[in-house]
This record gives structure tokens, sequence and C-alpha cells, in this order.
């Protein structure tokens, strides 16, 4: 079978063949069948592993892009509320991120690094920016300003498709338009199977897109619970707690903030999404990793330091270099 074969059956097919049983030349129906996820992030949260993020800088240049692409993290998370919001700039980042060698040596069309983004609208006034992100192949987009759980509503609706009459979860109803061509380039799949994949996960199981509510404010803390109950979220996000702290009133390292951070982290479990947590040395990495947050926005070094304290492979982080292959 060539490589381009098995690629399609990979990445474009409903399930993912055993590659032993393939070479042997084992019947279809002898063969078990595994659904692939093509957002590594939501692959692992799917597992119940921790998954690990970096921040892109201002310059998204295409040799960051590369250097990200195998970075020894799941995602790459652009915040483009508080850079200058460049689209074009966003979407030349993502392409450069395609790695062939890659796609050929772990023989799916899942990368190893998810992008997602956060832009300067509020949830429930983002639909338009939505659009140009899930349009342009992205795999998550974080909403700011999430204050209730009717935005949290909306931003769920911006980010699926109307359902069709046979949906198997049509609630709550998307509004996003049909006209994913940049994702399906990126992707590497057709139409029908990129609207299959691009759903909003843990509501659909088989989704592949993942809906980050930021909670920032202290009305965002009170509805926290109410938040994460709202179909369609899959992780909220509070960084480094600034925006939280001023929005409690108080400074950052005061103890109703921790208060706020651990009553989130409880929210998020009560309800199964993943908690976003910024962590900035490896001590608090070990730390969070710990108490139950399964996302941790960091960076290499950090997770190069923290790396040989996690011996549980569901909280390790990806090896430093995945498949040693020249750049």
């Amino acid at each position: 079978m060539s490589n381009y074969a098995r690629l399609r059956l990979a990445g474009l097919g409903s399930a993912l063949l055993g590659a032993l049983a393939v070479t042997a030349g084992a019947p279809s129906a002898q063969i078990a069948e595994q659904r692939l996820h093509l957002n590594p992030v939501v692959a692992k949260l799917a597992e119940g592993r921790t998954v690990y993020g970096l921040q892109a800088g201002i310059e998204m240049s295409i040799g960051s892009a590369r250097a990200a692409a195998r970075a020894p993290a799941d995602y790459i998370y652009v915040d483009m509320e508080h850079n200058p919001l460049d689209l074009p700039a966003l979407y030349q980042f993502h392409l450069a991120m395609a790695d062939r060698a890659m796609v050929l040596k772990k023989g799916n069309l899942q990368p190893n690094v998810a992008l997602m983004a956060r832009f300067p609208p509020e949830a429930d006034e983002s639909g338009w920016v939505v659009k140009q992100a899930l349009d342009m192949g992205l795999h998550g987009v974080f909403f700011n300003g999430v204050d209730t759980p009717e935005q949290a509503r909306l931003a769920v609706s911006y980010m699926r498709y109307p359902p069709r009459r046979d949906a198997k979860y049509p609630m709550p109803k998307g509004v996003r338009g049909a006209g994913p061509g940049n994702a399906t380039w990126l992707w590497g799949v057709t139409t029908e199977e990129y609207e299959r994949h691009a759903d909003l996960w843990p509501l659909n199981p088989d989704g592949d897109l993942l809906a980050t509510m930021m909670i920032e404010s202290a009305e965002g803390l009170a509805n926290a619970d109410r938040i994460a109950a709202v179909p369609g979220v899959g992780s909220f996000f509070i960084g480094n707690a600034n925006d939280l702290a001023h929005g409690l009133g108080v400074p950052q390292n005061h103890p109703d903030v921790e208060a706020a951070r651990q009553k989130i982290l409880a929210a998020c479990k009560a309800h199964t999404i993943a908690c976003n947590i910024t962590a900035n040395t490896a001590d608090d990495l070990v730390r969070r990793v710990s108490e139950g947050w399964q996302m941790i926005r960091t960076t290499v070094a950090v997770i190069n330091a923290a790396r040989p304290r996690l011996k549980d492979p569901k909280t390790a982080p990806p090896p430093a270099d995945p498949f040693a292959l020249p750049r």
C-alpha cells in the first residue's frame, strides 16, 4: 500500500485502520476501528491527558511557524486581543506550520501542534471574527469577556454549522456559514470530512474544534458553574488571572485570586471540561497539573524543566523533538 493510500485511510476516512493489520492483509471486517481526532489537543483531552500550550509572539514569520510546528507542545495560542489583529498574517502562519515530513512520518493528517487564537471582540460580538478564524483552519477559539451563560451559548453557536435534520447533537443551534475551502486545504480533507470533524468537542465526541471561555470578571466568576454547563463549551482559560484580579479589585497575589482559580477549576471538574491556566515556572506547572488543570500555557524552558518531574504518561509534556527530522 502506498504512503498516500495510508494517509487517506488515516486522515480522510471515518476510521483509522491499524497499521499492522493492514500490513498483514487482514480482512477489513476483522480490523479494529479507531476514531482519529484531527485536533491533537482534543485527541489527548479525550484520553484524559494533560495538554501544553505556547503563546506565539507578535512576529509570525515562516521561521517561527516552522519552530511552532515541532515545538514540545500541543497547541500554539495567538493573542490578537492585546496585539494587532492581523488575519492575513495568522493565515500565513498557519500555512507555514504545515509539515509534510511529519505527516509522512506520523502516517496521518493530525498535526502535532494545533493552532488557536484569541480576538478583540467580546464573546457575544465575535461572530464575524470566528468565521474568519475557522475558515482559515484554526482548531479553536478563545473567547474573552465571557460573563454569562448566554454569552457562552452565542460563542458556541458561532463555531457550529446549522444542524442537519438527522443531527445527533442539534443544540445549541449553529449559525456558522459554509465556505471552508481554506480550512479543508490546511486540514487535508474533503469538505464532507471537514464538516464532520468541524464540530465542538466534547458536545460532539467526534468534533475537533475547541471553544474556550475566558473567565475574567467577578460576574464571570459568579457564573462559572452555569457557563461550564453550556453544551459546546470545551474549556475555561484564565491565563495569569491578571484580568480576573482587576475584576475582583485586588492585587494579582491576593488570596481571593487563588480562591477564584480554585472555584473555576471546580466548575471545570464538575462539568468535565478542561481548565487552562498559565504556569511560569516548573514548580507552578507541576503544582497545577497535580491539582487537575488539564491545559497548561507555558514556555518551552518551563516544559523542559518540569518534564522529569511528571512521570505519569498522561501528564507528561510531548517530547522535545518528536520525530528527530532535519529542519
